[in-house]
Parts: structure tokens; sequence; C-alpha cells
């Protein structure tokens, strides 16, 4: 009878593991970014700074938008805001310490953007994605106006000749210091943002993406979490903005404004919304591209652009990652199944 038993008892099926791209993929990408200063000329190396700032950037709009289905078309008023709130502590309070201008840019950035979300999202009715579309493009279009038209803010011209960051007494000017210094806090704000949408807050936030009266029905405040998440990347927008500003030695308008704001929006589609990594392959590739586009074809490059970026949105709408990175990875694993369920996949039921 024992025999029979142990006989009919299904046998332990090792479960296969699959090889994961995405781990692969940002360990490539932080590999060649630690080695390129040591190959570019210097000019290439100024180059790859900015393109880094941008990509923390996009991760702030791939916050809102790809994890939580919130289209956000001023995210440029937290990064332009936050810029030219550490250039006016440059150029009238002679602030310039990192300790001080960095949690400056962060805290404009936090709080602009929760003025904005509070009036966009905490209204007694859950609001739609066009009005906040259109709100926040509104607001966009408001401050770029505003910066213009006011004369302490330099108007047209913006504000130049922003004296340099300093650390520890030590100038942060262009070049590889400045490049490695951005790559560090770009690579501490995307780990962050990885454990965050892999958290159940992400969890949470996936849901709302896909069905946002099913998470309510389920009990949670969905305008708060839409509220938090949306001051986060204000924050991360902010952080961007103030590096930014920093780097290029002058900060105007155009960071505020609606172009700025498209911008964003462009890095994100091309490079694949909601798996952060798609955020910065876009943005590099789309920087890449125009950079050698406008030395090459310097009449037409926005039209060989504009048609390259069409194609990849008609072709691939998840994005250019969708060609490496499978829908189940992207999406992602949330915890892990009860221990008694693997017991039972193993073993059988008692």
């Amino acid at each position: 009878m024992t025999e029979t038993t142990s006989t009919l008892a299904p046998a332990a099926v090792p479960r296969t593991r699959r090889l994961k791209v995405l781990p692969i993929i940002e360990l490539t990408l932080l590999a060649i970014g630690l080695l390129l200063p040591l190959v570019l000329q210097d000019y290439l190396t100024v180059f790859g700074t900015r393109v880094l700032i941008l990509c923390l950037f996009a991760l702030s709009f791939d916050l809102v938008w790809g994890y939580s289905g919130i289209m956000s078309f001023g995210q440029a008023v937290f990064f332009g805001s936050a810029g030219y709130g550490v250039a006016l502590l440059a150029r009238d309070l002679d602030i310039t310490s990192m300790l001080l201008v960095i949690p400056a840019g962060v805290l404009i950035g936090f709080a602009i953007a929760l003025l904005i979300g509070g009036f966009l999202l905490l209204g007694r009715n859950p609001s739609s994605v066009i009005f906040v579309s259109l709100g926040t493009l509104t607001g966009s279009y408001a401050f770029d106006r505003l910066a213009r038209g006011w004369y302490y803010l330099g108007g047209q011209n913006g504000i130049p000749s922003i004296p340099p960051m300093q650390i520890a007494g030590y100038d942060l000017t262009e070049g590889p210091v400045f490049y490695y210094f951005v790559l560090a806090i770009l690579l501490l704000v995307y780990l962050g943002c990885r454990f965050l949408v892999r958290s159940q807050f992400g969890l949470a936030l996936a849901g709302l993406r896909e069905n946002e009266q099913r998470i309510a029905f389920f009990g949670y405040k969905v305008q708060h979490i839409k509220a938090i998440i949306f001051s986060l990347a204000g924050a991360i927008a902010g952080l961007a903005g103030s590096l930014y500003a920093f780097h290029e030695g002058f900060v105007w308008p155009n960071m505020l404004g609606v172009v700025m704001s498209t911008q964003v929006v462009l890095y994100v589609l091309f490079g694949g919304s909601g798996t952060l990594i798609g955020a910065v392959i876009g943005t590099v590739v789309i920087e890449l591209v125009s950079f050698w586009l406008s030395n090459s074809y310097q009449d037409i490059w926005p039209i060989i652009l504009g048609c390259l970026m069409l194609a990849v949105v008609l072709f691939r709408p998840a994005g250019l990652i969708s060609l490496i990175l499978t829908e189940r990875e992207r999406i992602g694993e949330f915890g892990r199944p009860p221990a008694a369920d693997n017991k039972e996949r193993r073993h059988g039921p008692a």
C-alpha cells in the first residue's frame, strides 16, 4: 500500500528560471556610462553630462505617466522653476554650495508640483485625463509667459553667468567630475524609483494605471495616490532642473515652456513608458540622433528626426525597449507566492 501511494504521488518538478533581460540592460548601460569620459573628447563629455541630466528629467515623467497614467504636459514647470530658483540663490545671495542648492531645487520642484497637483487632482470629483493634461499644459504656458515678462527674472534673456556649484570649496565645472557627479545622482534616483515601483505602493500605481475605478473600489484613495506620485516626480524634475542650471551656466524661459514639456513626453514615448530604463534609452537615443543629424543635415534634420520618431510610434507603440524586453518583465513581479502554495505545487495537495 505504501509502495502504491509513493508511486502515485506527483514528483517534484523543478521550476525553470528565465533569464532576466532588464538587469543586463541596466548593467550594460551603467558600464558604458562609467567608461565614456575615458574615451570621449571634452566637448562630448559636456554633451554627455547634459544628456544624463535630461535622463533624470525623463524619469520624473515616466513615474507620472508610465506608472500612474497621469498625462502631464507641464513637467517643465518643475524643471524650470527649480532652475530659476537656484539661479536666483546664486545671483542674489551668492549661495552655490551643493548642500544648499540641490535640496533647494528638490524642494522647489516638490512644492510647485504639490500645489498644482492639489489643484488638479484633489478635487471633490476624480479628475479626468484630459482635465489634468490641459491643466498642466496651461500651467506650463503661464509660467513661460511669466518668466518672459518679469524683468527680475531677466525677461527673454533669462539669467546668465550663474556661478559654478561648489562641493567642499571646490568649483564644480563642466568636465569629467561634473559628469560622474550627475551619473551618481542619476543612479541613486533610478534605484530609488525602481524600489518604489516594485513595492506595494508601485502595485497600487500599476492598478491605478490599468483600472482606476477598480482600485477605488478596493478602498484606495486614488486622488491622494496621484497627488503623492505627482509631487515626487516634481521633486525629481526639480533636482534635474537645478543641475541643468549650474551645468549650462544660465537659465531661460524655454526651460519652463511647452516645448520642454513636450520634449520629455517624446523621450519616454520613444524609449518605452512604464519601464524607467526606457526613459533613459529614449533620452539618450533622441539626443544622440539629434546631435548627429544637426551636424550632418543642418537644414532638414528636424524633419528626419520627426519621421524616425513617427515610425517608432507606429510600429512599436511600446517604445524601443519592447524590442528586447518582454511584456511580463516590463510589468515586473510583486512579491512571492505564499509558501503553502509553493509546497502544494511541488508535492501536490495533501
